[in-house]
Formats: C-alpha cells, sequence, structure tokens
C-alpha cells in the first residue's frame, strides 16, 4: 500500500494517526492539563475529603472521597464516580479531583478513583480496577454518607473508554452486586471503538489481542448497557473523538437503549473537561441533571 493509501474509512494513515493526537487539535493541552492539576491541588486544600482510601491491595488501587456538604442527620446522598483519563498512560486521581465541588455543593458525594497506567499493566487489568473500585463504592457508600442505590459514573478522554466498558460489566456474576448498580453515566470525549485506534500511532503503545480489542470496545456490544447514557464531546475535537460518539450513540439506539449525545460549543479536548468542574456549565449541567431528574 502506498503512503497515501486508506487505511481505515476515508483516513490515510497519517490522518488517522493525527485523528487520534490530541496535540494536533488542541495547541493549548499543556497550559489546560497544568491547571487540571493546579485547581485541582486547590479543591483538595479547601474541601473535606478522604485521601487515597485503598479499595484494593495494589498500591494504585485508591480513591479520594468528597462527601456531599450537608448538615448532620441528612438522609444518604447519591454518589458521582469519576475515572480519570490520560490516553492509559497518563495521570492520576490527583489531575481531576476539581471537578469534587459541582457535586458536593449540590447534595451529591464525589469519588476519584485511581488505578494502574499503562506500561504498568494493560487495558484490561484496567478495566478490572475500576470494575472492583465501583463494586467497593456500593458496598461503602454508607459509610461517607453515600447511597448505594444511586450510584452514577463519568470519564474523560481513555477515562470514557474504561467507563464505558465498565457499563457492560455483569455486575452479578462477577462482583455480587446489583446489576442496575451504576444509575446513569456521562462520558466525556471517549473512544468507544479500539479498532481504529489500534491501526493509529497509538499502537505504539497499546498491546491488544485481537479477541481483547472487541471485548474491550463498547460499540460492539451495545445490548450489554445497563444504565441510561449521556454522551459529550468538544466542537474543537479531533475527527476521530467526534465520529466514535456518533457511531456509539447510532449503535446504541438500534439496540434500544437510552442514550444520547451533545457537542460542545467552542471547545476542545481537554477543555470539554475543564466544564465539570463549573456548575454553571453545560457539562456540569448535564451530570446534575441524570443525578438530580427532578
Amino acid at each position: 500500500m502506498g503512503a497515501g493509501g486508506k487505511v481505515y474509512l476515508d483516513y490515510t494513515q497519517a490522518e488517522l494517526d493525527a485523528a487520534y493526537d490530541q496535540r494536533v487539535y488542541a495547541p493549548n493541552r499543556e497550559e489546560i492539563v497544568a491547571w487540571y492539576g493546579a485547581e485541582s491541588a486547590k479543591v483538595r486544600a479547601r474541601v473535606p475529603h478522604q485521601r487515597s482510601v485503598p479499595y484494593g491491595e495494589g498500591e494504585d488501587e485508591t480513591l479520594d472521597i468528597f462527601p456531599a456538604q450537608k448538615g448532620p442527620g441528612s438522609n444518604l446522598t447519591p454518589v458521582h464516580v469519576h475515572i480519570h483519563g490520560g490516553r492509559w498512560t497518563l495521570f492520576t486521581k490527583d489531575e481531576e479531583s476539581f471537578i469534587a465541588p459541582v457535586f458536593t455543593n449540590a447534595g451529591a458525594a464525589c469519588v476519584v478513583i485511581d488505578f494502574s497506567n499503562i506500561p504498568k499493566v494493560r487495558i484490561p487489568q484496567m478495566v478490572d480496577q475500576v470494575r472492583r473500585a465501583i463494586a467497593w463504592v456500593y458496598r461503602n457508600a454508607a459509610s461517607f454518607g453515600g447511597d448505594p442505590q444511586r450510584i452514577h459514573l463519568s470519564g474523560h478522554s481513555s477515562g470514557s473508554h474504561l467507563a464505558g466498558v465498565a457499563l457492560l460489566t455483569d455486575w452479578e456474576k462477577d462482583f455480587g452486586v446489583p446489576a442496575d448498580v451504576i444509575k446513569s453515566a456521562l462520558l466525556i470525549s471517549g473512544m468507544y471503538d479500539l479498532r481504529p485506534v489500534m491501526l493509529s500511532a497509538r499502537s505504539s503503545y497499546v498491546k491488544l489481542s485481537e479477541a481483547e480489542v472487541l471485548e474491550l470496545s463498547a460499540i460492539l456490544q451495545p445490548e450489554k448497557l445497563g444504565a441510561p447514557l449521556t454522551m459529550v464531546y468538544g466542537e474543537k475535537e479531533t475527527p476521530e473523538f467526534k465520529r466514535q460518539p456518533k457511531a456509539f450513540l447510532e449503535a446504541l439506539e438500534s439496540a434500544g437503549k437510552t442514550a444520547r449525545l451533545v457537542e460542545i460549543s467552542g471547545v476542545n479536548h481537554f477543555e470539554v473537561l475543564q466544564q465539570l468542574g463549573d456548575p454553571a456549565s453545560e457539562v456540569a449541567r448535564l451530570a446534575l441533571q441524570s443525578i438530580f431528574p427532578d
């Protein structure tokens, strides 16, 4: 095949690589990521929370719990669980705790989970860690004032991929928790089909068998979705980060599932996550609307 030949849909290899490279479409990436860390540190300094609570035995298997801001004697509150992004290789929970006040001030607890990254582990192990963290939250929610019957989920970028796979879990069979343990999900700028990802330059560090690619592609298993789903992406995303949620939405609708897709105007892949930390933004409104439908 010539250098200009198509390798996936209408993409040449160079075009496909660019469509999965945020640096091409988000020139302010470093600035925004630095803001994530700085703002998250400020939030942890002022918002009461339990830091690095273990949900498993691995050194990365911890989570931060930000209880809802409520008076004594209040009823149990909803719990919002968040999965950080970072192309499966970067970041920890510490970069994305800036989202917590949106939820705690609205009357929900916020849990930001951590897990190991590539190359320490592979994606299947990351999925297992995320699933075990969610099961832990269900079993321990009441200990921090959370309602195990009202657990909601979000993720950004590779965290949205992990969240999408978590939504397909057979929770009763594999973890002994209710099948509907997740009541709703907000997936921000995610990937739901790993087949084109593995044809891109990302295959240099994402190592999966053909069977794993199929198993870890939520778009190929829409019938397993167990919760209402909202997907968002930024207007200035890469072509693939726009196409993938649209294709996933079509698959879900064909399977009769409850899902919606919202484009957020004027923002790129990294700026759209900032909105989850802004209570006045559309992204935060969508998240809270799922938790507090009334």
